[in-house]
């Protein structure tokens, strides 16, 4: 299973509570979700939160689960992607603002799905240069996995490494992606406070220099199980 990320900013003009209203009631349900490949989507909300590492210029996020290469390409093909969502993007998006994370995903710690949805950390992650990705990969989840389960409030935690095509011509921006789920905002807010904690279990195998957070909402448009 592909688990695709697509973080995004407004257009210029466009208010974030607008963007964010509009992806999640317009774009998401009218658009996006008629893509027959698409097997579980959500989009994310930005919550007000202050920290040091808080990426600044996110204002949502959609995490979208594809089969396969196969049903991934075949998305890109289909009318309601040509003709709908990829028309549709303009808009509301500022595609100089999007970022695109294409991931093989490690569920460590499995949150109970929740109709009303989660209020989620994510963690952008890039390897320390001096290691390989699979190094990279078996700190993550072999050491630093207990540090993050034992963020409080925590209910759900996955690792969600970028695919190995990423690579092929260079180097992605970001070689992981951490998700965190959480109950209530305040849980998801406080969780910032236990970044600084987290620094020297993320020194192990991250740059830091290039470490940053997000913190959103989730809106469920097609739950688990609804297109199995």
């Amino acid at each position: 299973m592909i688990h695709q990320f697509i973080f995004a900013g407004p257009k210029p003009g466009l208010s974030a509570e607008a963007f964010q209203s509009y992806w999640v009631n317009f774009h998401a349900v009218d658009y996006a979700a008629k893509i027959p490949q698409i097997r579980q989507y959500l989009v994310a909300t930005r919550l007000s939160a202050s920290g040091a590492r808080e990426v600044p210029f996110f204002q949502g996020a959609a995490e979208i689960w594809l089969q396969n290469d196969e049903e991934q390409l075949a998305s890109l093909q289909t009318p309601e992607f040509l003709q709908g969502a990829r028309l549709d993007e303009p808009r509301w998006a500022a595609f100089w603002r999007t970022f695109v994370h294409d991931a093989d995903t490690e569920i460590v710690k499995s949150a109970v799905f929740r109709a009303e949805g989660y209020n989620k950390l994510y963690v952008f992650l890039k390897r320390r240069p001096d290691l390989s990705l699979a190094q990279f990969h078996s700190r993550l989840l072999e050491q630093h996995r207990q540090t993050a389960l034992a963020v409080p409030g925590t209910l759900g935690y996955l690792a969600s490494f970028a695919r190995p095509g990423a690579y092929g011509l260079g180097e992605p921006r970001f070689d992981a992606i951490e998700v965190y789920s959480f109950v209530s905002a305040a849980d998801a807010t406080a969780a910032l406070t236990s970044v600084a904690a987290m620094e020297e279990s993320w020194k192990a195998f991250c740059n830091t220099d290039y470490l940053f957070t997000f913190i959103g909402q989730e809106h469920w448009v097609i739950r688990p199980g609804q297109r199995d």
